[in-house]
């Protein structure tokens, strides 16, 4: 194993009570709510839960707009937007909906779609551990519906968007909570919210039995082995190893009978990336099962190379646009 220091690789450090004090401390991204300020995306929060403390951050592209004026003066007919949740990587321990970097990414992404970005500000590791952030990931979709069916909901989503045309993105960790909520939603009557898609970035899952990949990328810079190790530990119920469903989708349990019913799946995935092998066996599970599936794997890259790679967050990002609107 690689001499690393797994809590200074996450930026943390654990304190006597178990919670964590989160060493990166970046800038807040504001909101824009102003639909005549000429932002090229507007955005604004809602509250989730005041009790859990959760909350979305809505994005609205201004492209939309115009076409809805265009219409009405025309034909008086609508466009709307496809709703896309968004669930955030970054090792379950960090980052808030506020971020700079996940503010700038999905803003770029509702835009580039263009599609209602809804970034689920879900509850962080170790203080809450799985399965906290898919019941707010429940609670999202629950939210979404509530919006739809009442008259006084929320304005952007009742004036803009489609419920019947609704997505679960996630990044990394956000991949897992994904396909998560997925498997939950199909357990719930969300009418007349419609999920007609999951989209899942480089999806991170785990097993106690070390992958050829995770072997050979021991000491990577991004997802060092000791790295991932300390996330699953924090993360997972107390008690649980790297077996438990939550990490390892490839284990037995009540999860895989709901597989068959599962929408169809975007993956992307890279082959530097420690967690390929896992990825790619996940993809050969879900077509045994009979979802359809788009695998989307590209030898060059590493694990999140989106983040520090605008082209190929841009390549990322129209990919997903065909899907989404195919």
């Amino acid at each position: 194993m690689p001499e690393l220091d797994p809590y200074e690789y996450l930026n943390i450090r654990i304190d006597p009570d178990g919670t964590v004090t989160r060493l990166l401390n970046l800038p807040p991204a504001n909101v824009n709510p102003d639909l005549n300020s000429g932002e090229a995306v507007f955005s604004k929060d809602a509250i989730l839960s005041e009790e859990k403390n959760t909350a979305v951050r809505i994005y609205l592209p201004s492209n939309i707009i115009t076409k809805h004026a265009a219409a009405a003066a025309t034909v008086n007919e609508k466009r709307l937007l496809p709703i896309v949740f968004h669930f955030h990587g970054c090792s379950w321990v960090q980052f808030r909906a506020n971020s700079t970097i996940l503010h700038a990414s999905r803003s770029l992404f509702a835009f580039t779609i263009p599609a209602i970005v809804i970034l689920v500000d879900y509850r962080l590791a170790p203080e809450n551990r799985l399965p906290a952030p898919y019941e707010d990931a429940t609670d999202a979709l629950l939210w979404l519906q509530k919006q739809a069916l009442d008259p006084q909901g929320e304005k952007w989503l009742k004036d803009y968007g489609d419920f019947s045309r609704c997505y679960l993105h996630g990044s990394g960790c956000g991949g897992n909570i994904a396909f998560n909520a997925a498997l939950r939603s199909l357990d719930m009557d969300l009418s007349p919210l419609k999920i007609d898609g999951i989209i899942l970035n480089q999806p991170l899952f785990g097993g106690r039995k070390r992958t050829k990949s995770e072997m050979k990328f021991i000491a990577d810079h991004v997802a060092s082995l000791p790295a991932m190790d300390l996330m699953w530990e924090l993360a997972l119920p107390e008690g649980a190893d790297r077996d438990h469903p939550f990490c390892n989708p490839m284990v037995d349990g009540p999860h895989k009978s709901k597989l068959s019913s599962l929408q169809r799946c975007l993956v992307f995935g890279f082959g530097r990336d420690p967690l390929v092998d896992r990825q790619q066996d996940f993809v050969q599970m879900l077509v045994l099962h009979g979802v359809k599936v788009e695998a989307c794997f590209d030898d060059s890259g590493f694990h999140r190379i989106d983040i520090v790679d605008p082209q190929r967050a841009a390549i990322l990002d129209e990919i997903a646009k065909g899907f989404i609107h195919s």
